[in-house]
């Protein structure tokens, strides 16, 4: 299986802008989006209010995923936890609570702005088992079969090589472990004027896979798609973003997949 991003995306560019967008989103929280961000859009997506009590309402300021997943993680105590894209920290910092003083987390995201304010936080909340990385999804800078379950929160579509995402998630894995994500995916095919706008990419628009390729692509990586839940209370906030959803179908969904 070959899944390719359209040639006329200027990797550099979509990097720089998704880049500068996300220093805004850990920077300025209160700043205009595409998208919802805050404790709000959170409770709205399954997450729990005594739960988001327990970490430091920054990280919940600067929240902008698009699903809740933790359930189908299931994350047990002990365990090693991979966050891929973890921002502001919110779903590594939830992770770590759960996996309890004897686990640890290990959160990436190449925003330097985003990894700054999730360390910080982290610090300020006696969260010791908590560490941020940087680095690429696409290339995850741990052992061969060393992580026990990989999250990630509406990110794997801002990557221009997501059967890699995938693949170095199931190479980071230890057998039987557990992939659990939050993503935006589409019904229909995204056409080149959207495909190709580097502003709709890091809008978590313009690089979203259509859904069946994207199940395929986690198939092809190795894993088992265990379960898969659409999340209809999410939305876009901009015109733009609102009209390209609604004509192509841009969803978000969270599923939970197992490798072999």
């Amino acid at each position: 299986m070959a899944i390719t991003t359209p040639a006329a995306v200027d990797r550099g560019e979509l990097e720089s802008r998704v880049k500068a967008m996300y220093r805004e989103v850990a920077e300025t929280p209160e700043g205009d989006f595409h998208f919802e961000m805050g404790r709000a859009l959170a409770e709205r997506l399954g997450y729990a209010p005594q739960a988001l009590d327990r970490i430091p309402a920054a990280a919940i300021d600067s929240f902008a995923g698009v699903g809740h997943f933790l359930d189908l993680a299931a994350i047990q105590p002990g365990e090693t936890i991979l966050d891929l894209g973890s921002g502001s920290g919110l779903d590594s910092l939830l992770a770590a609570l759960a996996t309890g003083p004897r686990g640890r987390v290990l959160g990436l995201d190449m925003t330097e702005a985003q990894r700054d304010k999730a360390s910080r936080l982290a610090r300020q909340g006696g969260f010791d088992n908590v560490s941020f990385h940087a680095g690429y999804i696409e290339a995850p800078p741990f052992d061969d079969a060393s992580v026990d379950v990989v999250i990630s929160n509406g990110v794997i579509n801002l990557s221009a090589d997501k059967p890699r995402v995938f693949a170095e998630a199931a190479r980071v894995l230890r057998p039987g472990g557990r992939l659990a994500l939050a993503d935006i995916v589409t019904e229909s095919p995204l056409p080149d004027g959207v495909s190709c706008n580097a502003t709709l990419w890091a809008a978590c628009i313009g690089g979203a896979m259509q859904e069946d390729d994207y199940r395929a692509a986690i198939e092809a990586a190795g894993f088992a798609i265990r379960r898969v839940r659409e999340h209809p209370e999410y939305r876009f906030l901009t015109d733009s973003a609102r009209g390209a959803g609604e004509t192509y179908g841009v969803k978000s969904i969270s599923l939970l997949a197992i490798k072999a």
